[in-house]
């Protein structure tokens, strides 16, 4: 059976996406491949096709399998995913600028409108830090700012059920108008133009063509802040970010626990290689409050988060209790700084807000 499957990837190297000279493959489109006996079945998300560029990827599938020994049978499903600005695919062999013609915009040129860009980042997944991005947006919006959310953890985008989803819509001159989401936060996320449960598997250079495009080519307007939720770690997006668009600061994330707190130095270390100045650290789910009785638990420790700040010379930007609202509000779309803004979370945020407004003044 490996060996048959092989052969299908093999043969499917073969299939180049309209307009490029990547394999399905490469581009990283193919977003379903089984293979049950003698039967395949694939499905193929192209973004800004056209339904002839779609019919000719399924005939060439088609052509490129039925060959092989051992498939009798193939189904394939083309579908067409919204891509503004055509193909969202790196052209392998594109020709640069032409010699004397004018320089293409940087990505700082193209969101010059911006007064802040404020990354949220985190040494490890599992600490919030997607939560704690939403909040902040919301609660700076709530400071009378005007605000924008890019959701650029690209392999695990969520901002899109925090926000409640929507459907980014394109200009007449191909730019993106990002969704305007609750507390009228303009956002874009990946999980808003593909399907919920089809994995992200793009290599490097679709990585950084995406995050090009959501910075860029997003019809953001005149913001008081872009709040950037990074993906967890010190990885490619992160270090594109810093290289091509002039952050104002970065919001370390964590949780108390130590394990953590080594992960938050690390990322810590990468902006202050980068030249990007740390606004601060938060740590969330830092304690839980029992609403019956008022008793304070620190569930995963007490005071990791502040001490850490302490020894590496950054503020402490604030603590954020554990709240199941915090959970049922990212759920419904609904985050806790609008759906409780007296809660004790909701007012966590608000001061991690204030701080960073502070700290960017």
């Amino acid at each position: 059976m490996t060996h048959h499957h092989d052969a299908i990837r093999q043969a499917l190297r073969q299939v180049t996406v309209p307009g490029t000279t990547l394999s399905l493959e490469d581009a990283g489109v193919i977003r379903q491949l089984e293979v049950d006996g003698t039967s395949v079945r694939l499905a193929v998300a192209l973004r800004g096709g056209t339904p002839a560029g779609a019919e000719a990827v399924k005939t060439a599938v088609e052509n490129a399998l039925k060959p092989l020994e051992g498939v009798e049978r193939v189904d394939v499903d083309v579908r067409i995913v919204p891509a503004p600005q055509g193909p969202s695919l790196p052209q392998a062999g594109a020709p640069g600028p032409q010699v004397g013609s004018q320089a293409a915009p940087t990505w700082a040129d193209r969101i010059a409108g911006v007064k802040h860009v404020v990354a949220v980042a985190s040494g490890k997944g599992g600490v919030g830090k997607s939560t704690v991005a939403a909040n902040l947006a919301l609660a700076l919006a709530g400071l009378g700012h005007r605000v924008g959310l890019l959701d650029a953890d690209i392999y695990g985008p969520s901002q899109q059920l925090m926000f409640g989803g929507g459907q980014p819509m394109a200009t007449a001159d191909g730019k993106i108008m990002p969704v305007t989401g609750p507390g009228g936060v303009r956002m874009m996320s990946l999980g808003l133009i593909i399907e919920a449960d089809q994995p992200v598997i793009w290599r490097g250079p679709m990585l950084m063509k995406a995050l090009e495009q959501f910075v860029g080519d997003v019809q953001w307007g005149e913001l008081d802040e872009l709040v950037v939720d990074l993906p967890p770690g010190t990885g490619d997006v992160s270090i594109t970010l810093c290289q091509n668009v002039p952050v104002s600061g970065a919001v370390i994330v964590t949780t108390p626990q130590d394990v953590a707190l080594i992960d938050a130095r690390k990322g810590l270390a990468m902006f202050t290689k980068m030249d990007v100045p740390v606004l601060g650290i938060v740590e969330n789910m830092s304690h839980f409050t029992c609403p019956s009785c008022g008793h304070v638990e620190h569930i995963f420790g007490k005071g990791g988060g502040e001490r850490t700040a302490d020894e590496l010379g950054v503020p402490f930007l604030g603590a954020i209790p554990i709240d199941p609202q915090i959970v049922s509000g990212g759920d419904s779309g609904r985050p806790i700084v609008l759906e409780s803004p007296e809660s004790e979370a909701a007012r966590a945020f608000a001061k991690v807000a204030r701080a960073v407004v502070e700290r960017l003044g």
